[in-house]
């Protein structure tokens, strides 16, 4: 039995098998094969408490959103990046605490020894502040370091959240496909050195217009910060986005430029960590949005999940989902046909 069980856990997690294909071939129930499964991983992986050996300098700790709006089904991702920042092997997972909040993250700093904490050099978070006071209370001596990722991230949704805004007063109404700012909006994230003869062309003559001012300078702040963190000299790139972050909290910016000046504020409060990345290179959150892919995929397959139906959307034109041979009673749709 526990061979079955084994390779039941093994299929789920390495071969990305489902729960249903898993029950079927070993000819039990869902609900049987689910709890097996479950049981065998929390002994074999989450019990282990050998996967903390060898964490010595570094971490990621961040949070993986998955579907909501349940809070239950939000989690936060704790990995290790040692191994690639010193550019030897892929980062581990160590662990995932169900919630998104500081007292989720600080308890579960908190549980662990004091003599493992201490070791951390480096906690590296996203954008949600309520991770970065866990570890600034459990972690005193460790550097917070903003990843690349999230801080282009914020301008890039500054700079959407500009062309929509324009987009509604100008023409009254969402995006179309013959609407030039809807046209350019794949182009206007794209780095402006990676922009063809063809594109670069659009862009100016969509600049060409004073109805879209605003949009170049955000489009411009957001090019900014993306060379900034480009430029091979990272003394150089840390002053350029030091003086990026000066320019957009400067209180001179005018208030037609809504986009900037939020996206300013929410630099001012974490220029630290943004400008730490400068003196810690390689802190990617490359490996949590990696966790996260594979969270989505777990949803999607209903893997090992107590009520895999509510993870299927009702689809037209009955409000219902496709049933499959495999597909268990329990993973009908709850809908009414």
């Amino acid at each position: 039995m526990s061979a079955a069980v084994r390779w039941a856990l093994v299929g789920l997690v390495v071969h990305h098998l489902t729960v249903a294909f898993i029950a079927e071939v070993l000819a039990v129930s869902w609900n049987t094969a689910n709890t097996a499964i479950l049981g065998e991983g929390q002994r074999i992986l989450i019990d282990d408490l050998d996967r903390f050996e060898g964490w010595a300098s570094s971490a990621w700790m961040n949070t993986c959103g998955t579907t909501p709006p349940t809070a239950a089904r939000i989690v936060t991702v704790t990995l290790d990046v040692t191994p690639i920042r010193d550019r030897r092997g892929p980062s581990r997972l160590l662990d995932m605490v169900p919630g998104r909040s500081k007292k989720v993250f600080q308890t579960w700093l908190s549980s662990q020894l004091h003599t493992w904490r201490e070791n951390i050099e480096v906690v590296a978070t996203d954008g949600f502040t309520g991770l970065k006071s866990a570890a600034a209370e459990e972690l005193p001596d460790a550097t917070a370091v903003m990843d690349p990722f999230y801080v282009v991230h914020l301008a890039g949704d500054a700079l959407d959240e500009c062309r929509r805004r324009i987009q509604q007063e100008i023409h009254h109404q969402r995006g179309r496909a013959t609407d030039p700012l809807y046209k350019a909006r794949r182009m206007l994230h794209t780095r402006s050195c990676l922009l063809t003869p063809r594109q670069q062309h659009r862009i100016l003559d969509l600049f060409t217009s004073d109805c879209h001012i605003a949009l170049e300078v955000t489009w411009s702040v957001y090019q900014s910060i993306i060379d900034a963190y480009r430029d091979p000299n990272k003394i150089r790139g840390k002053a350029l986005m030091q003086a990026e972050i000066d320019r957009l909290s400067d209180a001179g910016v005018p208030s037609t430029l809504t986009e900037i000046i939020t996206l300013g504020r929410t630099l001012k409060r974490r220029p630290r960590d943004i400008l730490a990345y400068f003196d810690h290179l390689h802190t990617t959150g490359g490996p949590t949005e990696a966790i996260n892919a594979f969270l989505e995929h777990l949803h999607g397959s209903a893997l090992g999940l107590a009520k895999p139906y509510q993870l299927h959307h009702p689809l037209p034109p009955r409000n219902r989902r496709i049933q499959t041979p495999t597909t268990p009673s329990i993973m009908k749709s709850p809908f009414p046909v």
